[in-house]
């Protein structure tokens, strides 16, 4: 289920970063600057002429080995999750992001300067209201090859759990949580990135980690190189000397957290998954997780969107007891029978309502339209969701039985099933904007048998009785 509950959010001011990317070895700038509503996130490669728009979503994604990388018309964005695992753990949701090189600078390995530049500049809020994706059924991925696996249940918020085990003695299993996203910046932002020491051949090998240094890696040490090997990494990365602590970690680091791999690990979750293009809400639960299985799981919340988007009918138990029965709605709305067409309220919140009318024979518009043939008069449908939508907007006054609403505006109205006797409406309705000074601004849904039957936006305003 889509839902909009909070305000979106950018930039307060424009931030100037400068790095290296690790695998380039390249010095890159990067600007991060305040973005339009419902922009999400997006690249631009400001080197190229034109430059090129590179969207932060799913289906962009090109490679995974080691990254993410996202690709358009031939152009990458490379190493994008700790940059967007830092604008999702400050709450960013729209966020244009220039950067004058194909990879994102590598920074400390952590998100930990991104985010201490995104609080320095901080954060604003929207005219328009953010959606989130409510996952109502379990989800999961796995790859029986690596055995990794991603899953998501449903809860009344977005926290994270996060097991590795990379089956060597110096590492072992780790475990990570995150219990809320504000947390992020205090408990998963500087947690590094890590390898171990024989990878580091591989990658040189392949010639990538050009611009790392030892600073920005945890370093692990599974088995020993041979002496020639540690020469030649000596050399590399300008070191007189390598050594190896007690704890099996390179002595170029002290960890900041004693599982600060699983808790990277997290991190780069969160990074993966931004890439969905919406916030999501639910308990995620990560096994061996990296960016191949984090990028298709993104992937396939994606397609369960667009499948939503599609209905975007609410799921409801018709036997669970409403939160407002009829009576209770005809102490908050003027309407009475028979131009009461709203009977139960099944969901509110600040920025929703679902409502329920039972379309019944007895009804007196029925008479002459049309005898015969009884059809539901498309004015009248709309009339029904905007007594919906009137509760919606009158729960947030404290004496809702003082008020009226009127109309204000009706946009984009459609019509795409007839609505016949025995059928049950349900209507659904969400802010565009948030409410101001009583006005307020709607879309809504009319559903029969999980089909639209009818849309339109709704503007109306509460006044005072006199």
């Amino acid at each position: 289920m889509i839902v909009k509950n909070t305000s979106q959010k950018t930039l307060a001011k424009e931030i100037q970063l400068n790095g290296i990317g690790l695998h380039s070895g390249s010095q890159i700038k990067l600007h991060l600057k305040p973005a339009e509503k419902d922009q999400g996130f997006v690249f631009i490669r400001t080197d190229l002429n034109p430059p090129v728009e590179v969207p932060a979503l799913a289906n962009y994604v090109s490679k995974t080995e080691r990254m993410t990388t996202l690709t358009k018309d031939g152009v990458d964005i490379i190493t994008t999750e700790h940059l967007l695992a830092a604008l999702v753990g400050c709450s960013v949701n729209n966020c244009v992001i220039e950067i004058d090189g194909p990879e994102v600078p590598i920074m400390d390995g952590s998100s930990k300067e991104f985010v201490e530049e995104i609080q320095k500049v901080g954060v604003v809020e929207q005219q328009a209201l953010q959606e989130v994706f409510i996952v109502q059924e379990n989800l999961s991925i796995a790859d029986p090859k690596t055995g990794s696996e991603i899953m998501i249940i449903p809860d009344d918020h977005i926290s994270l759990t996060v097991m590795i085990d990379f089956e060597t003695k110096v590492l072992g299993t780790q475990n990570a949580q995150l219990q809320k996203m504000e947390d992020f910046p205090k408990e998963i932002a500087s947690s590094r990135t890590f390898s171990f020491l024989h990878e580091l051949e591989s990658l040189l090998d392949q010639d990538l980690i050009k611009g790392g240094d030892l600073n920005n890696a945890i370093v692990y040490v599974n088995k020993t190189l041979a002496k020639s090997n540690m020469d030649r990494l000596k050399k590399v990365f300008n070191k007189e000397d390598i050594k190896v602590k007690n704890n099996g970690i390179l002595d170029n680091l002290t960890l900041n957290h004693p599982n600060e791999a699983a808790r990277h690990k997290l991190l780069d979750v969160i990074g993966d998954l931004a890439l969905i293009g919406m916030p999501i809400q639910g308990r995620i639960i990560a096994n061996k997780p990296g960016h191949k299985i984090n990028t298709d799981f993104a992937k396939e919340i994606q397609n369960l969107i667009r499948s939503t988007r599609k209905s975007n009918a609410p799921v409801v138990d018709l036997s669970a007891p409403p939160v407002m029965n009829v009576n209770q709605i005809m102490e908050m709305l003027p309407h009475r029978p028979p131009f009461l067409l709203v009977d139960k309220i099944l969901e509110l919140s600040e920025t929703h309502v679902v409502g329920l009318k039972n379309v019944t024979m007895n009804e007196t518009f029925f008479e002459g339209h049309f005898p015969g043939a009884p059809v539901m008069p498309g004015v009248l449908q709309i009339e029904s969701m905007a007594q919906a939508g009137g509760v919606l907007v009158l729960s947030t006054v404290p004496d809702p039985e003082n008020y009226l609403t009127f109309f204000m505006k009706i946009d984009n109205v459609k019509f795409k099933r007839p609505v016949s006797p025995g059928d049950t409406l349900i209507f659904k309705l969400e802010l565009l904007t948030p409410i101001r000074r009583g006005i307020c601004n709607m879309r809504g849904y009319a559903f029969v048998n999980g089909q639209v039957v009818s849309e339109g936006e709704l503007m109306a305003q509460i006044v005072k009785r006199k």
